[in-house]
Order: structure tokens, then C-alpha cells, then sequence
């Protein structure tokens, strides 16, 4: 008898932060070290910028084609930015778990809020927290690319994006980049080991039940 192949379905992987947490740096590392993930890749209806690649920076729609895939329940999450629209089209998403890919999501807690409703069996969401409110703000400082007035606006907007820490399902307190990486491999790892996203396994332990019974039943 021919053993039954277990195959890991991908999972929708949404690590959200308050500005100047770490998430870049750390889903920059993981995509460096893991070729499994991709990322998702949205779509907009604003214009392409000089040297933006059609499918490879976003899919880029006219309005009429973005709407009727809201209408169509094409997306799986989208909003609306400063007159233009931005979303996350099923089909790409969907393929690449089926093939067993990885599917990393950068969107903030209202477009998380979004997948959890299309999509909760796929989906896993990281929060990542500095280890502090200052440190938050000296790493904002380090970076030199905000003004003082910038950097203030992105503080306030931390302490909001704070109201919303409870609503994912793992938290990240990154206080060292390399251990905080670590772990969030490890949530991956274990995410993919669950039993849902182990295509296959029943038919994997049917077979090992059968040949069981024939060796050792009467």
C-alpha cells in the first residue's frame, strides 16, 4: 500500500507594530532566512510609480476593476487612502497557502481586523511591543528620518495602535532582535503543526490504522 503524503498548508502570517518597534528589521530578517514566505502583495488604484513592476509591488487597478472585486467579494481586506484604494486580492493569497507557502501581511490592526473576518482559520497575528515607551522613542530618534513634530505624531499614534495589542494572537516584546526573531519562528513552526494545516493526515493515519490491524488483529 502507498503511504499517504502529508502536505503543510501556508499560513496568512500579520505582524503589526507601533512605528519604530522593529517590525521591518524583523520581517526582513525572517523573509532573509526563510524562502517558504512571501509577501503578499496588494492592490491600488493610484498610479504606478517609476520603476513599480505590475505583480511584483502591487497589482494596479482603475476603480471600476477595484470596486467590482469588493462587490465580488475579491478581497479579502482593503480601505480607502487619501482618495485612493488599497486591498489584498484572495486569489494570489489562497494559491500560495495551497502550494504550502508562507504569506506575510504588513497592515495595521484595521486590515487585521479585516482578515480575522474573511480568513481566522488561516490566519496568525503577531504584535510586536517595545520593551519600553522610551526606547520606543529613542530608536524613533536613532533612525534620523523624522522630524521632532514627526516623531511626536508617530508617539501618539503608538499609544492608539496600543488599544488594539489584545486582539492578535501572539506578542512579541522586542528587546533584541535576534531572540525576538527566534520566536517568531518558532510561532511559525508550531502554527504550521496544528492539525488543520496538516494536509493529508487523515488518510496518513487511516493508512498506519490499517496496517496496523493487519499485522497485530486477529
Amino acid at each position: 500500500m502507498e503511504k499517504s503524503e502529508i502536505k503543510n498548508r501556508g499560513v496568512m502570517l500579520v505582524i503589526s507594530s507601533p512605528s519604530g518597534a522593529g517590525k521591518s528589521t524583523l520581517t526582513k530578517l525572517l523573509m532573509h532566512d526563510d524562502d517558504n514566505i512571501t509577501l503578499s502583495i496588494s492592490a491600488t488604484t493610484r498610479q504606478a510609480r517609476p520603476g513599480e513592476v505590475e505583480g511584483k509591488d502591487y497589482f494596479f487597478l482603475n476603480h471600476d476593476e477595484f470596486r467590482a472585486k469588493i462587490d465580488n467579494d475579491e478581497m479579502l481586506e482593503w480601505a480607502s487612502v487619501f482618495g485612493n484604494l488599497y486591498g489584498t486580492p484572495k486569489e494570489p493569497v489562497y494559491k500560495a497557502l495551497d502550494e504550502g507557502k508562507d504569506v506575510l501581511f504588513d497592515i495595521d490592526w484595521q486590515g487585521t481586523q479585516q482578515l480575522h473576518a474573511k480568513a481566522q482559520k488561516d490566519l496568525v497575528r503577531v504584535f510586536i511591543l517595545p520593551p519600553t515607551a522610551s526606547a520606543l522613542e529613542q530608536r524613533l530618534h536613532a533612525r534620523a528620518q523624522d522630524s521632532l513634530d514627526v516623531i511626536n505624531s508617530r508617539m501618539k499614534g503608538a499609544s492608539r495602535e496600543l488599544e488594539h495589542w489584545a486582539e492578535y494572537d501572539y506578542i512579541v516584546i522586542n528587546d533584541d532582535l535576534k531572540i525576538s526573531e527566534q520566536k517568531l519562528k518558532a510561532i511559525l513552526y508550531a502554527e504550521k503543526q496544528k492539525r488543520n494545516r496538516q494536509q493529508g493526515l487523515v488518510e496518513f493515519v487511516r493508512d498506519m490504522q490499517g496496517e496496523l490491524r493487519l499485522k497485530f488483529e486477529d
